[in-house]
């Protein structure tokens, strides 16, 4: 069985007004011929866009979609789809929406995505619950037909070939109505094949009888690919569910073949339906033996098929197949093992031509779903910032309101923000900057810990400093009293105490340097070849202060000389060369 889309009645004069231009672009694209068909569309919707009309502008672009489908257009196709969505929210009315959402449905059957399909061809029913506009109502119930045999759900094949009959009966578009009564048969042929019952085979004729009937009283206003269908399919009727022996209904077939190709003798792209009615009739040949007839048939009809610019290589595969099964029930090896290799070659072809369809579509749905989920996103963050602004202003108010809206607010960004490449880009960029955080925390933590260092090191110097002032009061005290014995004993041997509880002495001291540096006297005796003196230390700490030569003279009260000779002694407990110099040791060992 076959089935077509739907068309609008065919006008042959082209008409002024947006609504008949697009009557004439339908009538031109059912009847196949495209390229008039889509002059007549564009200047219908150029048109009724100049009139503001976007509810008619809308039904301009889903004529052009249906036509750059026939074509296999599909990036055309998916704009002049987008195109429709967009002009029908300018109208603001729901039968204008609903051609959007059509148009959409369309796209993605067109493109093999049943599952949008279905959804948009859902929601353009829902747009016209309210306002039904019979046309687009026949146009998607026929859509959703046409979703379901590809799953074979016949209970929904049933109900929606049945629904749009109705309203197609409802129009005066008779090709509309005559695809609408093959959807019928071939629903009856559902049920028959299922149950086989003598009522629903009966079913298939009956309703593809009226096709014939529309084609007898309007032959002008329905298409002849239309008719030319109905005819295959009663041809394959008799020939399918009939005994080789009834004459009757082998008559009937023969008629209806040859009637298929008389009505499509003149018609553009007929070569398909003529093939399928040479392929019927050399059947009927090979019933009777006659295999020469046969053979005129098919080669008849492989020949047109060739001769197309862009074969159809399911129909020639089909002629193919047929003519080696010919060839090998008389007996001609080599003339089937030919055609037999056809077939392997013509089914590469169709495999290739499907799958180049099959990136075209595959292109164009990914192209669709990513626009779509950027159109969603869009909205949704809309929605998002406006619910936002919603749930500052409730959050004063009532907490629990300011709750709820969190809480979808906070859906929408787990439901449509974590698409994969969004989430892979998203997670770089936080690896990025927390590896940025994590070196600027460590130069923090390096910079605080060298201004402790810097802190603890002051502390140091300031300590000794206070320790060797002490030494050095301890000892002007000390001279004070040698000189002053004689004649103020009694006052000397005061100052003297109170001296020396300021500062016991310089092992006190060097306690309480080691409580800042604690390690300073206990590695200088660790370097320490020989053991040294508390004044070796004492002269130490004075160079670890940085204090120079006749400084720490004056400070001991002693020549400058000494102070050399000491350092120079120090060094050799020290175990230091010649070369090498006391205050930088001092200092790294500080």
């Amino acid at each position: 069985m076959f089935f077509v889309a739907a068309g609008l009645s065919s006008y042959t004069a082209i008409a002024q007004t947006p609504a008949q231009l697009i009557h004439s672009a339908e009538s031109l694209r059912i009847n196949e011929n495209y390229k008039a068909g889509l002059v007549q569309g564009r200047l219908a919707v150029n048109t009724a866009l100049k009139l503001k009309d976007f509810t008619t502008a809308t039904r301009g672009y889903v004529v052009l979609a249906n036509i750059y489908a026939n074509m296999q257009e599909f990036p055309l196709l998916k704009k002049m789809s987008d195109s429709a969505m967009v002009t029908a929210k300018q109208a603001h009315g729901s039968s204008a929406i609903a051609y959007g959402y059509y148009a959409q449905a369309f796209l993605y059957k067109s493109i093999d995505n049943a599952e949008l399909s279905m959804k948009y061809g859902q929601m353009a029913l829902k747009e016209l619950a309210k306002t039904p506009d019979h046309y687009i109502l026949a146009k998607i119930y026929y859509l959703l037909y046409a979703l379901n045999t590809r799953w074979n759900n016949v209970p929904n094949i049933n109900r929606y070939a049945r629904l749009a009959t109705e309203n197609a009966l409802l129009t005066q578009d008779y090709n509309l109505l005559g695809n609408c009564y093959t959807a019928l048969s071939i629903s009856a042929d559902y049920n028959y094949n299922a149950s086989k019952s003598i009522g629903q085979r009966d079913s298939i004729l009956f309703f593809l009888k009226k096709v014939e009937e529309i084609y007898e009283q309007h032959p002008k206003e329905i298409a002849a690919k239309t008719y030319g269908i109905a005819c295959i399919n009663i041809a394959d009727y008799y020939l399918k569910n009939f005994a080789e022996t009834d004459k009757d209904a082998k008559a009937s077939a023969i008629q209806y073949a040859n009637k298929a190709q008389e009505v499509m003798k003149d018609a553009p792209n007929g070569e398909e339906i003529i093939a399928s009615g040479l392929g019927i009739l050399s059947e009927y040949a090979m019933r009777e033996k006659n295999f020469p007839m046969a053979e005129s048939y098919l080669m008849q009809a492989y020949s047109m098929m060739q001769a197309q610019e862009i074969p159809y290589y399911y129909t020639l595969v089909n002629v193919v197949s047929s003519l080696s099964r010919l060839y090998e029930q008389t007996g001609n090896d080599s003339m089937a093992l030919k055609f037999q290799k056809k077939v392997t070659e013509y089914n590469g072809k169709l495999f290739d031509q499907k799958q180049a369809l099959n990136a075209q579509k595959l292109e164009i749905q990914y192209e669709a779903e990513k626009k779509n989920n950027e159109v969603i996103l869009l909205r949704q963050k809309e929605k998002y910032n406006q619910v936002q602004r919603y749930l500052y202003i409730g959050i004063s108010i009532i907490s629990l309101l300011g709750l709820i809206f969190m809480f979808r607010a906070y859906h929408f960004r787990l439901r449509y923000s974590l698409q994969r490449e969004k989430q892979l880009h998203l997670e770089k960029q936080e690896a990025e900057l927390q590896t940025k955080l994590d070196k600027e925390e460590q130069l923090r933590l390096r910079a605080e810990q060298q201004l402790l260092e810097t802190q603890q090191q002051q502390l140091q110097k300031e300590m000794m400093a206070n320790v060797l002032q002490l030494e050095h009061k301890k000892q002007v005290f000390s001279q004070i009293k040698e000189k002053l014995n004689d004649s103020q004993e009694l006052n000397i041997n005061r100052i003297w105490n109170e001296e020396l509880l300021l500062d016991n002495d310089f092992n006190d001291a060097k306690m309480h340097i080691q409580q800042v540096h604690p390690d300073f006297f206990g590695l200088l005796n660790e370097k320490a070849q020989q053991k040294l003196t508390p004044l070796d230390l004492k002269l130490c700490a004075y160079l670890h202060l940085q204090m120079d030569t006749k400084k720490i003279a004056s400070i001991l009260h002693i020549e400058p000389k000494s102070v050399r000779m000491s350092r120079y002694r120090i060094k050799q407990k020290l175990g230091l060369g010649k070369e090498d110099d006391l205050n930088i040791f001092l200092q790294k060992l500080g």
